[in-house]
């Protein structure tokens, strides 16, 4: 499989690093370049500077020939608007953003997109420890 990742913080770097092991292509980009030291040394794949948000990039970056795109950057905004570009500009197959606002994961979902949220995902996980 050929995944592009928009971020490449903690998340984005492991799941870079996972994917690589698995024998997928994988190109992460990321607009801070001290961000790619999180990736292995045995990382295969490609590390590019530019912003996921801007098509010039995402063209660099392989976009076009990708088979899942996933944004993981802080900012929930530029998640959004860059998946949205994966998928209708560049009609990406497969492609999910992380959402931190639950509230707006609800609205993203009406939009068509497949979000993750760790911030519901960590409170189920939370109250089931609590109350299990």
């Amino acid at each position: 499989m050929n995944v592009v990742i928009m971020g490449c913080g903690r998340v984005g770097a492991q799941l870079a690093a996972l994917l690589d092991e698995g024998g997928h292509k994988v190109a992460v980009l990321d607009t801070e370049p001290y961000s790619f030291r999180r990736l292995p040394s045995s990382f295969n794949g490609t590390a590019l500077l530019g912003d996921g948000t801007d098509e010039d990039s995402l063209k660099k970056v392989g976009i076009e020939e990708a088979d899942a795109f996933v944004a993981v950057t802080q900012g929930d905004n530029r998640n959004v608007m860059a998946a949205q570009i994966a998928k209708h500009v560049f009609n990406v197959p497969k492609v999910v953003c992380r959402i931190y606002d639950p509230l707006r994961e609800e609205l993203y979902h009406t939009l068509g997109l497949e979000t993750i949220s760790p911030t519901t995902i960590g409170a189920q996980m939370l109250r089931d420890k609590v109350i299990g």
